[in-house]
């Protein structure tokens, strides 16, 4: 049975489905900004292998279990099924907030889709090398990541799921599933009834996310997104049904069910924009919103420090912001752990001011018993300047503006620091691209002696080598005893 009744198939199914399988991408910028999403991502993932948090939750779901010809989980010996090591790659790479980010209506983060998309190219391709078949090559899985940013993030333009109190991780599993279906060699029908599998599972909530229960869910949440599009996928290729009007049936469907009744609305056709003007999280870990006011906070440390003055004469701190920075991280009040302190600009403003960085263990229990940093947080506030929240919505401008303003205890103030785009903004690839690969690098040196990081370089710095390469070689690399 190909699917429940004879109905004809949502529009925004079909519209993923068609793409998937029939747009061909031609922008070189896509592939170059695709490698350096890439490993960045894949850094990412290896800087979290450093907390035990996170490497709790990796390895096979039974401990012991040998997958012949399973895919590879960077800087682990693990080799696992492709569900469970889209669900390790996953969950490292989202651990410490670090991986790129999209902004609009709703948020995310569309390198997430990385574990699904890289645990199914790799397993597929071992497979296929077992069997004699060419393998698949890393342009396939680039392929994948520009088709899986472009799903979340053209969705995401505009159709807010957080004002619904859903988790934009509903976006990492539908546009997961959906590319990895189409890797798996599906047909258009198997994919549509995989991709109606997706909206029709019960959705994350976002409270993980929000006081009083932020907690560490949101680290794997992804990795949990992005291996169940896998799963799902699976699933469709071996002839489970699907739900053809799964958004738009009155009473049960998505959009009645968990959307108020309203229907998606699309600014853009599927292309190439999402991954073309993705940012990167390159100098700080820190929730995306805040970036600029970080880069503000590291320029005011250096004048407080030119001018000798302290953080105790210190009265208050204004942040002029946008309205999605003040509805997600604008916090007052006690942060019981890592999770809340990223995701509160006051903590992330107050650790620069006082000590000129901000790193993934200033979030960590030690570093956050300063009685400084709650002092100074306190005199911290956000004001929303409507100019920047309308340039943060504007898609030629993409702005994520902050700006600083301190008022001492006797009076005097500094003049404004003002930054309207980060360091990973489009707008700054040139200052960013170099600091992007120098974090690269950085991560690199975590795991790995310097042959083996050379030899990762050397496949990874250069597009046409990159692209030419099988899958699996290149996650090879990676291999960790």
């Amino acid at each position: 049975m190909a699917h429940a009744q004879h109905h004809p198939w949502d529009q925004v199914l079909l519209d993923i489905a068609d793409y998937v399988i029939d747009y061909r991408i031609d922008s070189e910028l896509a592939y170059a900004t695709a490698r350096n999403c890439l490993i960045d991502t894949l850094g990412c993932g290896l800087e979290a292998l450093e907390y035990p948090a996170c490497t709790k939750l990796l390895g096979p779901i039974v401990p012991g279990t040998v997958v012949p010809n399973g895919a590879r989980v960077p800087g682990t010996p693990y080799q696992l099924d492709p569900v469970q090591a889209a669900f390790n790659i996953g969950a490292m790479i989202r651990w410490l907030d670090f991986n790129d980010t999209w902004l609009a209506a709703e948020w995310g983060h569309p390198s997430d889709n990385l574990g699904g998309i890289l645990a199914v190219a790799d397993w597929l391709s071992r497979n296929a090398v077992a069997a004699g078949k060419p393998p698949l090559t890393m342009r396939d899985v680039l392929t994948g990541m520009i088709k899986a940013h472009e799903i979340q993030g053209c969705i995401a333009l505009e159709n807010s799921f957080n004002k619904v109190g859903l988790d934009h991780v509903v976006l990492v599993k539908v546009a997961s599933t959906a590319v990895v279906a189409q890797m798996l060699g599906l047909t258009r029908e198997e994919i549509l009834n995989a991709l109606s599998l997706a909206w029709v599972d019960g959705q994350s909530l976002r409270t993980y996310r929000h006081a009083p229960n932020a907690g560490s869910r949101k680290s794997w949440a992804a990795g949990d997104a992005t291996s169940r599009g896998v799963r799902l996928a699976l699933m469709a290729r071996t002839g489970e049904m699907g739900y053809p009007s799964v958004l738009t049936a009155k009473t049960w469907g998505f959009y009645d069910v968990l959307f108020k009744g309203q229907p998606f609305r699309f600014q853009r056709p599927y292309g190439s924009y999402v991954m073309e003007n993705v940012l990167f999280k390159i100098s700080f870990p820190a929730e995306f919103h805040a970036q600029t006011a970080v880069e503000c906070a590291m320029q005011l440390h250096e004048r407080l420090e030119a001018a000798g003055r302290g953080a105790d004469e210190i009265a208050k701190i204004t942040i002029r912001t946008h309205e999605a920075c003040i509805r997600i991280i604008d916090k007052q009040g006690p942060l019981n752990n890592p999770a809340d302190r990223d995701h509160c600009i006051q903590y992330m403003v107050a650790v620069p001011v006082l000590f000129g960085r901000l790193t993934a263990a200033d979030y960590e229990d030690e570093i956050a018993a300063d009685p400084r940093i709650d002092a100074l947080r306190a005199k911290i506030v956000c004001v929303e300047d409507p100019a920047f929240t309308a340039d943060y919505h504007d898609p030629d401008k993409r702005s994520i503006a902050n700006a600083l303003t301190v008022e001492f205890k006797d009076g005097s103030k500094l003049d404004e620091i003002v930054v309207e785009y980060p360091i990973g903004h489009k707008r700054r690839r040139g200052d960013g691209i170099p600091l992007l690969e120098a974090k690269f690098r950085v991560n690199l040196a975590r795991r790995y002696a310097a042959r083996q990081q050379a030899q990762i370089l050397a496949a990874s710095l250069e597009q046409g080598r990159l692209e030419a390469m099988p899958v699996h070689e290149y996650v090879d690399l990676y291999a960790s005893a």
